[in-house]
């Protein structure tokens, strides 16, 4: 289970706080694992050495740190993946893969134990969608790209599928996997199985309102760790959202709606979580 928008968005701005402006002093690799087109070592930290941080910016799921010379450092994090904010005398987290020194302040490290790594990548601007290639396939961002909810509509009627199907594709929408899908669908009161095409009008602003306040919820409360890994933020901490989850891993809890049981039904190969109240 992947590390979906609310938690990515939550990082891109603690990243842009805390580190731009700054200048990188040097970089250290443990490994080449999360470095896979370099093929040594120097070709990914000599480039960035003396390189000032001048932006973060999120492409879908990427982080892309701007940077002052002619490369941006584009950052796909994995289902384990953390950055950490530490003090060089820190002792190094566990799957420590690269540190980030600058010329004041705290590192930027990346841990990433595996076995599925994220992966970084320093290229030119305007190699970023062929180095990954995926980006230019992505769907609508509904924090970056806000639409109306007629679009929406018109995104549902385009095709017919299940709902959390059409919630976490990605060339649909962006960054909503089944933690999230889970919690918009159980607001809108609609079934992961219902067809996008059979939605009235009411239905579909329903499900457009509790798609833009779940994720707006989630950020405000800087994500939720109830994933495989538990996501922890740049300075360690795990998100406050799962204090907010209705349905995503509980079942046999009581529903908040209509207090029986909440179910658990696997579904695409994962686990959805919804309740009886839902149609």
């Amino acid at each position: 289970m992947g590390i979906e928008l609310p938690e990515v968005e939550t990082l891109r701005r603690d990243l842009e706080r805390e580190f731009v402006g700054k200048k990188i002093k040097g970089v250290e690799l443990t490994s080449m694992a999360m470095v896979p087109t370099c093929k040594t070592r120097k070709a990914f930290c000599g480039p960035l050495e003396g390189r000032k941080v001048t932006g973060v910016r999120r492409v879908g799921l990427v982080l892309v740190v701007e940077l002052d010379g002619d490369h941006v450092l584009a950052l796909r994090l994995g289902p384990k993946s953390r950055l950490v904010r530490a003090q060089p005398k820190d002792d190094a987290a566990d799957g420590t893969e690269v540190v980030v020194s600058f010329t004041q302040g705290p590192q930027l490290r990346v841990a990433d134990p595996g076995p599925q790594r994220g992966e970084l990548a320093l290229v030119a601007p305007a190699d970023l969608l062929t180095a990954l290639p995926d980006l230019a396939r992505l769907g609508i961002d509904p924090v970056e790209e806000p639409m109306s909810w007629t679009r929406f509509g018109e995104l549902l009627y385009a095709r017919s599928t299940p709902l959390k199907t059409f919630l976490t594709d990605p060339t649909v929408l962006v960054g909503v996997g089944d933690v999230y899908a889970d919690e918009i669908l159980f607001a809108a009161g609609l079934r992961h199985d219902r067809r996008s095409d059979s939605l009235s009008t009411q239905e579909i602003r329903r499900l457009y309102r509790s798609l833009v306040e779940t994720l707006h919820d989630a950020m405000k409360h800087r994500g939720t760790s109830a994933r495989e890994g538990g996501w922890t933020d740049l300075f360690g901490k795990p998100g406050q959202y799962d204090e907010h989850l209705a349905v995503h891993g509980r079942e046999g809890e009581l529903s908040p709606r209509s207090r029986a049981p909440i179910k658990r039904v696997k579904f695409n190969g994962t686990w959805t979580y919804y309740c009886d109240t839902q149609t």
